[in-house]
């Protein structure tokens, strides 16, 4: 397929990225002939040195916006994309080496719907749109790239404050699209102050906190299903055991099942996965993970189990709150109450995705782990990370399976956010974070996945992009402990996302097969930190 030409915003009108060297081996995996992306080497991490992001052959990027894109409607608060408005774009001598903070545009949703407005009542914003949350700064928001409009039109800032025109949008990490209610669903991963809010997709949008249904906690990839249900994976750290530098597991996978779907904020029941141990025949749970038993959790026999290939378990969903008997409308502390109901914790799942074609039935989440190479958890117990698979009757089902898909190492670990790209292949990328960089040699990557494969015979995935690090993130870097500097130290992948932009319950992902590249399917991802880029990949015609 021909390449369109696209009106891009931004210093650079495209940018080609090439295969280069890296510290890691490429190894020897191909994708099968339907995709044939090669695997390529890793980016490695060498302090002040940037380098341009690598792409498998058959693939090239572009860029949609980046940071220092000026908003069509800015603020006091928010000016650029992915900067607020409170210093220099890039860090200044004079003033300590301060800076504007990062926002961090995260998940993306793209969308293709009509009669969308922006700051200009006579410009036709078209109807193909990439939505973000920042979570970033002091303070969040929530943006719109318009992807069919011109520079001065490409980024509509759509709030900053929830409804009631007072409220500070929290940092906001995950975004979908529910098409029953006809609203986003954004997550704000914070801990016990973490939300689940739904906003309207036009300028000045609604914005709504609905944590009274939903709970509070460190949600970060948000889904629906085909019932209507919202699945939910939380990515909160645990703490560390008495001399170790491994993490406990203490997150939790939920889904909220809602009394209407068209109307999120009637409420539901919000339920956790369960576990069930294939040696005490017992449920996982949070008990010997707490502060009065340092030493259990993640060195446990069922941890290790739950690491490991090649076994299945027993799962249930419990109950954790319920809207018909608690009338307070307040919002609750969802993981203390996933504790108390017995579901099991994982070691920081992130996002999760439906394999296309089974009908909502197969659930792929991954799990970050520790990102440190100085883990005594990475060998036996999980401290890679990895990626699980739930299998089910149906996405309503009280019943399912568990097993470990892929278990992450050295060269892959830290992975964050997976989409699809065809009913047979998942994409996952890494924020495997400054220290594993370093430890490493290496810098982030994206992977191709066989969901038919067995990982266990040594098989590694495809990387088909080695992220690199920009001459912002190159120059933060070399910043960070310096008084007064803000921001993040390296560029990290997110927000990959393969969508054709169809806002009906049919688009819902894992709805439809994906075709990369084809029918108006688009594949997008962000480059968070540094210049605050959104990338799309298109295929390579040459």
């Amino acid at each position: 397929m021909a390449l369109r030409k696209r009106s891009i915003a931004g210093a650079a009108v495209f940018a080609v990225a090439a295969a280069g060297v890296g510290a890691l081996s490429a190894g020897t995996a191909n994708a099968d002939e339907k995709l044939n992306w090669t695997s390529i080497a890793a980016n490695p991490a060498v302090r002040g040195v940037a380098a341009p992001n690598a792409l498998s052959p058959q693939l090239r990027e572009y860029i949609v916006a980046q940071g220092s894109n000026v908003l069509e409607n800015p603020t006091d608060l928010v000016k650029y994309y992915g900067y607020l408005n409170n210093g220099t774009l890039t860090p200044d001598p004079a003033k300590g080496f301060a800076e504007a903070s990062k926002t961090e545009p995260d998940k993306n949703t793209y969308l293709r719907l009509s009669g969308l407005h922006g700051a200009d009542p006579t410009y036709d914003y078209g109807r193909n749109f990439v939505f973000q949350g920042h979570e970033g700064g002091p303070a969040g928001y929530l943006t719109r790239v318009n992807l069919d409009a011109d520079p001065a039109h490409r980024v509509t800032l759509l709030a900053t404050t929830l409804a009631d025109g007072k409220t500070p949008i929290p940092d906001i990490d995950g975004s979908t699209w529910d098409p029953w209610a006809k609203r986003l669903l954004l997550t704000a991963e914070n801990g016990n102050k973490g939300a689940v809010l739904q906003a309207t997709p036009d300028v000045n949008s609604k914005v709504e906190d609905i944590s009274f249904a939903l709970g509070r906690a460190g949600y970060e990839g948000v889904q629906n299903d085909s019932a209507g249900n919202v699945w939910l994976v939380e990515d909160a750290s645990g703490a560390s055991p008495a001399g170790s530098k491994a993490k406990n597991p203490g997150s939790f996978v939920y889904r909220f099942v809602p009394v209407d779907r068209s109307d999120l904020t009637k409420g539901g029941k919000l339920q956790a996965l369960q576990v069930v141990s294939n040696r005490s025949h017992a449920p996982i749970t949070f008990q010997g993970i707490d502060a009065a038993h340092p030493t259990g959790g993640v060195f446990t026999a069922d941890q290790a189990d739950l690491s490991s290939y090649g076994k299945v378990f027993d799962t249930a969903w419990v109950t954790v709150h319920d809207t018909a008997t608690d009338h307070s409308g307040l919002a609750f502390d969802a993981n203390a109450l996933a504790k108390q109901a017995g579901a099991t914790p994982f070691k920081r799942p992130e996002n999760g995705v439906f394999r296309p074609g089974t009908k909502f039935r197969e659930f792929y989440f991954t799990v970050t782990g520790d990102t440190n190479a100085a883990s005594d958890a990475n060998a036996a117990y999980g401290g890679w990370g990895g990626v699980y698979q739930l299998t089910q009757d149906d996405p309503r089902a009280d019943h399912g399976k568990l097993r470990l898909f892929y278990a992450g190492d050295q060269a892959h670990s830290g992975l964050d956010n997976i989409a699809f790209v065809d009913a047979d292949h998942l994409a996952a990328v890494e924020d495997a974070g400054s220290t594993l960089h370093n430890q490493r040699g290496a810098l982030d990557s994206a992977y191709l996945f066989d969901a038919g494969a067995d990982y266990r015979t040594g098989r590694q995935p495809v990387r088909f992009l080695a992220e690199g690090r920009d001459e912002a993130a190159t120059e933060d870097a070399l910043l960070i402990g310096t008084p007064g500097f803000n921001n993040d130290d390296d560029n990290e992948i997110t927000g990959i996302h393969v969508s054709n932009g169809d806002p009906g319950p049919a688009g819902i992902l894992g709805a439809q097969n994906p075709k990369p590249f084809k029918d108006g399917w688009r594949v997008f991802w962000s480059q968070q930190h540094g210049q605050n880029i959104l990338w799309e990949i298109t295929r390579n015609d040459g």
